[in-house]
């Protein structure tokens, strides 16, 4: 059996291309050519684009004719190839598709990352991703915040928000940037109670007639797309002037955000529309103060979409208080996310309960249901089978560890403070150091006003003290530490010696189990991640 491997058949060969040899240019075709009137519109015309030498001509003739050796990138029909054709023809995809985008990520301390993503790619899969490379612990609370600061406005990426487009909407030239930190309040209002962030006097179907109700009928009814709840509140709003503004009643709705120009009458005659919820982004104002003139530091602004830069088009409202501020984002945020914001959340629960590993998770030769208690004190081991006796031999190991731990910390040193600077707070993520008042504030503001967000930093008063900064009820407070010396110990206390803690690490970890002196538990430590 023979195989027919001859090339396939191109609609022109390079002699149909080239006159033959020895021919002038101008000589008619052959008689078995077709006429010109005989022609097919699928054959074009050979048309000689420049005269060859003879020479070249004879070398080209004694070449043997090469095949196309890639015929299927030849469209049937015409026989030309489809990377000559449009884009759409092609098969292709499209350039932004197609090539990785490069986003800048900043650090709390100023340092910048690049990061290569596709134009797909999520604020969720950006965090991950610098989570890797920075060597940090995953959770939930990790963000990514849009920052504009010649506008002095800031806000937390949702987790399902395409980087690349929140990039696009930014003005060419401009300081806009990404901030990489922790956002302990981005789901805080599936997890509060719900008159903590959504008070009775706000909320009017709460006036109406669900009052009492509880947190997961009140958010379901955010959620819900055929109930209509309503956010009501005083706030003031910035007029044409800097330092013009005047107090409304405003209406948070599904279909927008409305203000009254009649008391708090709701009469439609009396309600002037301000911004759609769908089609604008709401920031919190950083500096409102400094830049707006504002009245109080509770400020918030609504951004329309197709706004790029200048502060003409910008909305920019006044609060009282920090609550009512949280009540208003968080209702803007409900009404223009919905559901999409708590598959979010969920997928944050399910990620934080499934353990996490930076590399493969490692293989054990064994199961962990094989691991058992043992006990080594006497002359063999021995299993320890009782429950409860291999939990009393694991606290007497814990606290013989503390005691340890603590004589190699309070053995005497020739310098007390070498020992300081040396000592294990140090190594924590909630100390930072010798950092201000205001500083403190700003950072625990920066990362969610939420009661049991903690750091611990050097009095600048005393300098042989610290300070633990707390935040409780939206605000912050601070309470003084001071070391004290008992038989050549070193003790730290925060009630006058009644109850002392060899050093800042036993003082964190008693206050995370008990309130002591404090308003609230220790929950969540305000840390900063370095690039």
């Amino acid at each position: 059996m023979e195989l027919d491997l001859s090339p396939p058949q191109l609609s022109s060969s390079p002699e149909d291309l080239c006159p033959t040899p020895g021919t002038p240019p101008g000589t008619p075709p052959p008689q078995d050519a077709p006429l010109s009137g005989e022609v097919k519109r699928s054959q074009p015309l050979p048309i000689p684009t420049c005269r060859r030498l003879p020479e070249e001509e004879r070398q080209a003739t004694s070449l043997p004719s090469i095949p196309n050796p890639f015929p299927e990138l030849c469209s049937p029909p015409s026989k030309t190839p489809i990377l000559g054709g449009p884009s759409s023809a092609r098969g292709l995809l499209p350039r932004d598709a197609s090539c990785p985008h490069v986003v800048k990520v900043y650090s709390e301390d100023g340092a910048c990352r690049s990061v290569e993503v596709a134009a797909g790619a999520t604020a969720r899969h950006v965090c991950e991703m610098l989570v890797q490379r920075a060597h940090a612990l995953s959770d939930e609370h990790w963000g990514l915040v849009e920052c504009h600061p010649c506008l002095a406005l800031e806000r937390g990426l949702e987790d399902h928000e395409s980087v690349v487009e929140v990039q696009a909407t930014w003005p060419v030239g401009g300081d806009s940037r990404f901030i990489f930190r922790k956002n302990f309040a981005k789901y805080e209002l599936f997890k509060s109670p719900p008159h903590s962030l959504f008070p009775e006097k706000m909320v009017s179907s709460c006036l109406d007639a669900h009052t009492g109700a509880s947190h997961e009928d009140l958010i379901q009814n955010f959620l819900n797309a055929g109930s209509f709840p309503e956010i009501q509140g005083f706030l003031q709003l910035r007029g044409s002037g800097r330092k013009l503004w005047k107090r409304f009643f405003c209406f948070l709705r599904r279909s927008g955000l409305y203000y009254s120009t009649k008391g708090t009458s709701k009469d439609p005659r009396h309600l002037q529309y301000v911004a759609d919820v769908n089609e604008s982004n709401v920031y919190v104002v950083t500096q409102g103060r400094k830049l707006y003139g504002m009245p109080t530091d509770f400020g918030f602004c609504v951004k329309p979409n197709k706004l790029r830069n200048g502060h003409k088009g910008l909305r920019i409202f006044c609060s009282e208080d920090e609550q009512s501020r949280t009540c208003w984002l968080s209702a803007f945020r409900l009404f223009k996310y919905g559901m999409q914001l708590y598959k979010n959340y969920q997928q944050a629960q399910s990620r934080h309960l499934r353990p996490s590993y930076l590399g493969s998770p490692p293989l054990r030769s064994v199961s962990d249901n094989t691991l058992v208690a043992m006990d080594f004190s006497g002359h063999a081991g021995r299993v320890i089978e009782n429950p409860r006796e291999a939990l009393s031999a694991a606290l007497e190991e814990a606290q013989a560890w503390r005691k340890k731990t603590n004589h190699r910390l309070s053995l005497p040193t020739p310098c007390s403070g070498t020992s300081l600077s040396a000592a294990i707070h140090r190594t924590q993520p909630w100390f930072h150091g010798r950092i201000s008042r205001e500083e403190s504030q700003r950072l625990i503001g920066q990362q969610g006003l939420v009661d049991g967000l903690f750091l611990v930093r050097e009095s600048q008063r005393n300098p042989q003290g610290f300070v633990l900064s707390l935040c409780h009820l939206k605000k912050v407070k601070h309470y003084l530490i001071l070391p004290s010396e008992d038989e050549g110990c070193l003790y730290f206390s925060m009630d006058d010696g009644q109850t002392r803690f060899t050093d800042l690490l036993q003082l964190v970890e008693f206050h995370q189990l008990n309130r002591g002196i404090l308003p609230c538990l220790l929950r969540l430590c305000c840390t900063r991640v370095a690039f």
